[in-house]
């Protein structure tokens, strides 16, 4: 430990360890606060890799492939059980938090354990664990990379074994019978797949009429008709007032009490209905900082607060709170800092994945965007069903979409469900970074057989449709 430093960063998840580990590789010395013994925040130990993994792990315990998936073949390990379940998420979290501090110590970042705060503009006091004696650091900057936690609302009895929040649901000790999820955005909709794909009887409630409304609605209505199909029950618009627990039978009922006036017993509760900022042990008032809504905190477009040297990062600052954007974001900061000539602001189009079962992803504009800014617009669709790589995998469902200017035929927007969808997008989200034109999207050579010849499927409907070509009547472009 130093007795001063360039940077320090509070909180280790994926923008605040991605942050000091660019200042460090530019020379700059480092001290990195984290309050939990293990690094990652969030992003590593509860949220978007521990998910994603027991996603996989769900699909895999339940012999989940996409004709079983939609009905031709499907099977449960019926004796599967929560070890099995959990173990391929714990050795993923473990391990992904391992191979940050071990690169954290090759970059020479000191890592330090102990809950921050904020004493001046340059003083960052940590209170280690255990009583020790605080410990003052500083520092030319500081970077708040504190993240997020579940939101609870009052009246739900949060008790981590039969009523969760979206952290405790990760170390549940059985697979439910049953389980009310609330909340149908992006966590909620992930859970009711999962726990669908393993055959609990999921109910979800949503205070809104629908789900994802960032989502295109063509792909929306796909991923909801599929949920349905696979049981999942939607009660939207409705709300949660308030939870239960009492034993019957000598078995734990949850009863959930909607506004509508009626109940839902389950087995099980999740409460997924937003997230709040990490803000309130940071004594932001002896900054003169303050936290909004949601407990976030304002930047400016260089990630830094109304104090200079202080800028802010992550899901700390809200929206879009993704792991990728708040690696940038931190990597951002970092060269405003210094005057480095790296990263200098986030770009405008990004990926958003939805991990559920199917996965979905999209860039760029949806068809309701287009239509709000008065964006005229062709659409091209490919279909796994139709595309050789899809017939391999067993892959019978699944769409990619894009829309493309038809004047210029430039991609405005790529929208994909199906099998590994959060990977096929990267390459949409070039063509719309680049508005490079569907013509050129067909005339490109794909390896093959390959997902990614649907691109050149869905550009070669767009450019049936500019030259007014008929349909194909079920013949493939491919």
């Amino acid at each position: 430990m130093k007795p001063s430093y360039d940077l320090v960063v509070i909180g280790s998840g994926p923008a605040g360890a991605k942050a000091a580990a660019m200042a460090s590789f530019y020379g700059h010395s480092v001290a990195l606060v984290e309050k939990e013994p293990r690094l990652g925040g969030a992003g590593t130990n509860t949220g978007t890799l521990p998910s994603k993994t027991l996603k996989e792990t769900a699909v895999f315990l339940s012999g989940f492939n996409d004709r079983g998936l939609f009905g031709v073949e499907k099977r449960l390990v019926r004796d599967a059980n929560v070890s099995d379940l959990l173990f391929r998420k714990n050795t993923v979290t473990s391990t992904q938090a391992d191979d940050i501090r071990r690169n954290l110590n090759i970059l020479k970042v000191d890592i330090i354990q102990g809950l921050a705060s904020l004493v001046d503009a340059h003083t960052v006091q940590v209170q280690p664990p255990g009583g020790a004696a605080p410990v003052l650091l500083h520092s030319e900057f500081i970077l708040l990379a504190t993240g997020s936690r579940p939101w609870h609302i009052p009246g739900v009895p949060f008790d981590g074994s039969r009523v969760h929040d979206s952290d405790t649901i990760l170390e549940i000790d059985h697979i439910p019978d049953s389980i009310v999820i609330v909340g149908a955005g992006v966590i909620g909709c992930e859970y009711a797949t999962i726990f669908a794909a393993l055959k609990s009887k999921v109910t979800l409630v949503n205070g809104r009429a629908d789900l994802l409304g960032f989502l295109d609605g063509e792909i929306l209505g796909i991923l909801k008709t599929q949920m349905q199909k696979e049981g999942v029950t939607f009660l939207m618009p409705n709300r949660a007032q308030g939870v239960t627990v009492c034993e019957r039978d000598g078995k734990k009922v949850v009863t959930a009490h909607l506004d509508d006036g009626s109940d839902i017993e389950a087995d099980m509760f999740l409460y997924a209905a937003g997230r709040v900022g990490n803000t309130d042990q940071l004594n932001l008032a002896a900054m003169g900082l303050t936290a909004g809504d949601k407990q976030t905190l304002a930047v400016d477009e260089q990630y830094r607060t109304s104090v200079p040297n202080i800028f802010a990062v992550g899901d700390l600052i809200g929206f879009p709170a993704l792991a990728s954007t708040g690696m940038d974001q931190g990597r951002i900061a970092v060269t405003h800092m210094f005057n480095l000539a790296s990263y200098q602001k986030l770009d405008q189009v990004f990926p958003m994945g939805v991990y559920t079962i199917p996965e979905v992803s999209c860039a760029g504009l949806t068809e309701e965007d287009a239509k709000k800014k008065n964006q005229p617009y062709l659409v091209g669709r490919a279909w796994y069903k139709d595309c050789p790589r899809g017939h391999i995998i067993g892959s019978q469902f699944g769409l990619l979409k894009i829309l493309a200017d038809p004047d210029t035929l430039a991609v405005l927007g790529v929208h994909v469900i199906g099998r590994i969808a959060t990977e096929l997008i990267h390459f949409g989200l070039l063509l719309v970074e680049n508005q490079v034109p569907a013509t050129h999207v067909a005339a490109m050579i794909y390896n093959q057989p390959t997902l990614h010849e649907m691109y050149k499927g869905a550009a070669i409907d767009i450019i049936r449709q500019k030259q007014g070509l008929p349909e194909l009547n079920g013949a493939s472009a491919f």
